[in-house]
C-alpha cells in the first residue's frame, strides 16, 4: 500500500469508529502520525516510508499493541519488533486486518480503561 492509502485507511477507520471521532495530524519523528483529537482515547498511528519502497505503520514501542496484533493476524501481517506492521512493496495486504489493528490503536486507551476486572 502506499502512504496516501494507508493515510485514507486510518481516516476511513476513524470515521467508522465513534469513540474515535476527529484525528489530529502532525509530524512526529518526520512521519506522518494521526491521534484521536480528544484525549484519552488512543495511541498515535504513524505512516513511514522507507527507502526500500515499502511503508510501515509505526506505533509506540511502549505499548502492547503489536504484540497484541502479532496475536491476532501474525498468519496475515508482518511484523517489526513491537513497534511496526511492515508493508512491503506491491503485496496485496489484508485490508480488514489492517483496519482493525488501527481501530484498536486508535481506541487503546479507552479499551483499557474499560477492560473487565
Amino acid at each position: 500500500m502506499t502512504p496516501h492509502e494507508l493515510e485514507a485507511l486510518v481516516h476511513e477507520v476513524a470515521a467508522v469508529t465513534p469513540e474515535v471521532g476527529a484525528l489530529e495530524e502532525s509530524l512526529k519523528w518526520g512521519e506522518q502520525s494521526f491521534t484521536p483529537q480528544k484525549r484519552n482515547v488512543g495511541s498515535s498511528v504513524r505512516i513511514q516510508l522507507r527507502e526500500n519502497g515499502d511503508a510501515a505503520l509505526m506505533f509506540i514501542c511502549h505499548t502492547n499493541l503489536v504484540e497484541e496484533f502479532r496475536a491476532l493476524y501474525s498468519s496475515v501481517l508482518e511484523f517489526e519488533g513491537n513497534r511496526a506492521i511492515v508493508l512491503r512493496g506491491q503485496r496485496i495486504h489484508d485490508r480488514a486486518a489492517l483496519s482493525h489493528c488501527i481501530a484498536l490503536a486508535l481506541t487503546c486507551k479507552l479499551r483499557k480503561r474499560h477492560k473487565p476486572g
